[in-house]
């Protein structure tokens, strides 16, 4: 922003006024009304002239703490300003613009610094809604003693708070993914302990092809690949539906969607599961902190299923706890999901009943949904989800009786 002086509302009445008087003063023939007419119209032409002389400059830092918060959770902003120069700084007023949905800018007064002097300003912003949301920049406005000039500066750099997604406790119940398959046991790294270590297996498609054992490809006539790895901890998938236009007019069902896979990512990652979010971030990425940065930014696309489908196959193909918390419009792009969840591991639906979020005409009953069958005769537990239904409560029902249960096995086969 310039720092040009200009003039404020009182200095251009000053003007006009002065015009006036002078052309008043003019015209009926008063010298002395034509001498106050003049001088009401140099005071703000003085004025813009004094203020075209620079102010000292002043430097600032902003530090945040904390910079990851939960919702409605406070974070406490220091804004430390240096005076720098050879002369006193002027009394200056600071606003430091945030992020609507932290609320108001933050004005304050600051005072006259000596070169060198340290002034400390702190204030404190939350939000209920996730997301990165930005700080800055902070605008410094000066003006002169008679209030008609004022000049202003934003000085660079910005800052931010990022707010995680809502997290709801799912109680103490644990996931047990049993069954047939390996429950999606992450493979730990294990070359330093030698070649006999290593285990040989036929390739798949999507196997790195440095990986092929050549000596066994050449004795069996058929593609081999180290697996120089170790099962260790079991793994699971969480398939986050980002499809625009399966939330259009619904905005709430896909918080609700982000909300409920930050949720289970949470509780599985308590159990010991390496976790997988797809659909948001890196799908590769299994630490409980990184997932959750991606799920506070994350925002709906117009790509459809397809890509994060073949992701999640890629992560689900020995074995793994598979929940998918998708919309019920546009079934037919979703008709390729059920398939990812492997044969004897356990896959949980979370299927949103997009027009109760929208608050348009009464949907069918839950049970009566499109997707929510397909599911169910795939093998999954299913739960459509409907508006003002609590995270907690919907999981509480579609994992209802695991213990003792085969996953994977209709509800009408037990």
């Amino acid at each position: 922003m310039s720092r040009r002086p200009r003039l404020t509302g009182r200095g251009q009445v000053f003007l006009a006024l002065g015009v006036v008087v002078v052309a008043l003063g003019t015209l009926l023939g008063f010298p002395d009304i034509t001498r106050a007419g003049v001088l009401l119209v140099c005071l703000p032409v003085l004025a813009v002239l004094v203020g075209w002389r620079p102010a000292p400059p002043v430097t600032f830092q902003r530090l945040v703490d904390p910079a990851l918060v939960a919702p409605d959770q406070p974070a406490r902003v220091e804004l430390s300003f240096r005076g720098r120069g050879q002369r006193l700084s002027p009394l200056q007023v600071a606003e430091e613009q945030v992020d609507p949905l932290l609320g108001a800018p933050h004005r304050f007064l600051l005072p006259r610094m000596d070169p060198g002097e340290r002034h400390l300003v702190t204030y404190t912003v939350s939000s209920p809604f996730r997301g990165a949301h930005k700080l800055g920049p902070l605008r410094l406005e000066r003006h002169d003693p008679f209030g008609l000039t004022t000049a202003t500066l934003a000085l660079p750099g910005a800052g931010q708070v990022l707010v995680l997604p809502r997290i709801e406790p799912l109680g103490a119940d644990r996931v047990r993914g049993g069954g047939v398959g390996r429950e999606g046991q992450v493979p730990h790294m294990v070359a330093l302990h030698g070649e006999d270590d290593v285990s040989i297996r036929a390739y798949r498609d999507g196997d790195d092809l440095r990986r092929v054992h050549w000596p066994t490809t050449a004795h069996r006539g058929e593609l081999m690949v180290r697996q120089e790895d170790r099962p260790a901890r079991r793994r699971a998938v969480l398939l986050l539906d980002p499809r625009a236009a399966a939330y259009r007019h619904a905005a709430e069902a896909f918080e609700w969607a982000v909300r409920a896979v930050a949720s289970v990512a949470v509780h599985l990652a308590q159990d010991g599961y390496a976790v997988h979010v797809v659909g948001a971030g890196d799908p590769s990425a299994t630490q409980l902190g990184t997932l959750l940065r991606e799920l506070a930014v994350v925002e709906p696309t117009a790509r459809d299923l397809t890509t994060h489908v073949r992701e999640a196959h890629a992560l689900t193909s020995e074995g793994a706890v598979v929940v998918a918390v998708v919309a019920d419009r546009d079934p037919e792009t979703v008709l390729t999901l059920p398939a990812v969840r492997s044969p004897g591991s356990l896959g949980v639906a979370l299927v949103l009943d997009t027009p109760s979020f929208a608050d348009v005409l009464p949907s069918p009953r839950a049970d009566d949904g499109p997707l929510a069958p397909l599911f169910t005769a795939a093998g999954w537990r299913t739960r459509t989800v409907r508006q003002g239904e609590t995270v907690a409560a919907a999981w509480a029902v579609a994992t209802r009786g695991l213990d003792g249960l085969r996953p994977g096995v209709p509800a009408g086969l037990r």
